[in-house]
């Protein structure tokens, strides 16, 4: 570099700007290439900086809808999501999206404005507490005190957010700190003694795991959104094939194995299939990989995996032994731990029998449902869906029972396809989140699992998918109730059906055309096949509403308090 040159560099290195200014230098900097947000007073110079920045803004109709759709274009761009909300109820409305980012692992950084410095403490207008009210909810928080820090301040968020065990950070901003002035460094190193996650794994641990998978006769794999997250489904899938390892999935993992690969399993949990689950229950080896055993994928721990050693990988050393006792803990990056892995050439057990049983399991015991001439089973639905996107779509959900089904008979063969709440359950979730996973791919079909509740928590967002002409499938599974709520009040709750029902909703292909978004409608499987058809043929959104059977159930299930051997309605 000319000496000229370095001159010119130090020189834009030492710029003097505003904190607006400085806030929209550093996400240049970190190449963002668009910001889910909402105005506000105490966000306007913000906003008054962003307007020539060339960075591409979503105005969304709500600030959960905001976070929601960052945490979909995270989730299948493997970036961090970037929002901005206002001080006092724009902050607040941001806090479900912080604590569903925080339980799943979702990179975001997430700015929210402030009242001034000088009145901070004085209950002014819009003023809240918002490092009170989110530091249980985010990886790390910040106020900013001096606008000097700033730049720094951006620089460790976005590394904190992404590196280990990805997560939330939120970084609130007085107003005046948005409009004083300081030089502008963003070439400082990130020091932080306290925060240095584990990527390489600990050898001796290693060769543990190969000892332990050469001495097992009956070993699972058991592989989790930490997967997805480390980019290591490539490497998970030679180490399956070289050790010749049954794997099952958690909720989150989906995707992260070849749903048609013969070692495959299904999904484990509540509603897992009976071969994951009694793989589980029977194993003598049990690898989590990037997995944290919550309590809808173990069911009752005193029955969990009871006779297997327990392998443990997780970049988050608090999550191994938190709640499955673990005698191999290996904590590292998955990708680079199956690295390791794979580079050390164990011998395999011999699991010949194992892997015969389980494949007899798979066939004897498949997911089923009753077919019906004169009704729409959700569960074809899921099918005719999968038919139609030729199994390529990526698909967000909101939380209840099509969730699990859309999880159960939407078979992802490839990693980042799938958008859901899983550890907060987030109703809502689907519509929103299905933008950002649009913006992040914009040439991949994109399609929109929904229940008629959760649905109508965030349908606001419809105007930005027509404003932005976003091609979204909206799929509603219309069961004309709160169908998981609905589904325990009849299993456990004697039938007493108590505020599930939803017999009044409203007429969604009116609500569609309202937000200028084409609407179609399905009552029986034959029109069903014609509206995907139709909707998929279709160049912009589509928004359809499928009237399914309304009293259908979510099967196999283990219920709360039960093990994965006491699983109901395997069979019809």
């Amino acid at each position: 570099m000319g000496v000229n040159a370095k001159v010119e560099e130090k020189t834009k290195a030492s710029t003097k700007m505003n904190g607006s200014q400085m806030l929209i230098e550093a996400l240049k900097r970190e190449n963002v290439e668009v910001i889910f947000g909402y105005p506000g007073g105490a966000v306007l110079n913000i906003y008054d900086s962003l307007y020539d920045s060339g960075i591409f803004h979503v105005l969304t109709r709500h600030e959960q809808g905001g976070i929601h759709a960052a945490e979909g274009y995270a989730r299948i761009s493997g970036k961090p999501g970037v929002v901005i909300a206002t001080s006092g109820p724009g902050a607040t409305n941001i806090v479900t999206g912080l604590a569903d980012a925080m339980i799943d692992s979702i990179p975001l950084v997430v700015f929210t404005g402030q009242v001034a410095s000088s009145v901070i403490g004085s209950d002014a207008f819009q003023e809240a507490d918002v490092l009170g009210i989110t530091m249980p909810i985010t990886k790390h928080s910040y106020q900013v005190r001096e606008v000097k820090d700033l730049p720094k301040i951006i620089k460790e968020a976005f590394y904190i957010a992404t590196s280990g065990r990805p997560g939330p950070v939120l970084i609130d901003i007085p107003k005046d700190m948005t409009a004083n002035e300081a030089v502008f460094d963003y070439d400082q190193e990130i020091q932080l003694p306290g925060y240095q996650p584990t990527i390489h794994p600990n050898h001796l641990q290693i060769r543990k795991l190969v000892e332990a998978v050469s001495q097992a006769k009956k070993p699972v794999i058991l592989a989790g959104a930490g997967v997805i997250h480390a980019k290591a489904a490539d490497e998970l899938r030679e180490y399956v094939e070289q050790q010749n390892i049954p794997l099952a999935h958690t909720l989150l993992g989906l995707g992260g194995f070849p749903a048609d690969h013969p070692l495959y399993l299904g999904m484990a949990g509540m509603h897992g299939t009976y071969s994951a689950n009694m793989a589980l229950h029977e194993c003598d080896l049990l690898i989590s990989i990037g997995a944290r055993f919550d309590d809808r994928v173990t069911g009752n721990l005193e029955h969990f995996a009871p006779n297997a050693i327990v392998a443990h990988i997780d970049i988050d050393p608090a999550e191994i032994g938190k709640n499955v006792p673990t005698k191999i803990p290996v904590v590292g990056d998955a990708k680079e731990v199956l690295k390791a892995l794979v580079h050390q050439d164990g011998k395999p057990g011999d699991s010949r029998e194992w892997r015969e049983k389980l494949a007899g399991w798979k066939e004897e015991y498949p997911l089923v449902y009753k077919p019906s001439e004169d009704e729409l089973k959700p569960q074809k639905l899921i099918e005719l869906i999968y038919k139609y996107t030729d199994g390529e779509a990526i698909v967000t959900t909101d939380v209840g029972q099509h969730q699990m089904w859309a999880a159960q008979y939407y078979q992802f063969t490839k990693p980042n396809r799938w958008v859901t709440s899983g550890g907060l359950g987030t109703m809502g979730f689907g519509l929103p989140s299905s933008i950002g996973a649009q913006l992040a791919e914009r040439s991949s079909t994109v399609v929109a699992i929904l229940g008629d509740g959760g649905f109508q928590m965030t349908s606001q967002e419809l105007s930005v998918i027509h404003e932005l002409n976003l091609p979204i499938k909206i799929i509603i599974l219309n069961n004309k109730a709160l169908g998981m709520v609905r589904q325990w009040q009849q299993l456990f709750y004697k039938e007493r059906y108590s505020h599930s029902l939803i017999p009044n909703q409203p007429d969604f292909m009116k609500l569609a055309d309202a937000y200028g978004i084409k609407g179609l409608r399905a009552t029986n499987e034959q029109e069903a096949e014609q509206v995907l058809k139709e909707a998929i043929e279709y160049a912009g959104p589509v928004l359809m509403d499928f009237n399914v059977t309304p009293f259908e159930n979510v099967y196999p299930m283990v219920a709360t308090g039960k093990g994965h051997h006491e699983m109901v309605g395997v069979k019809l």
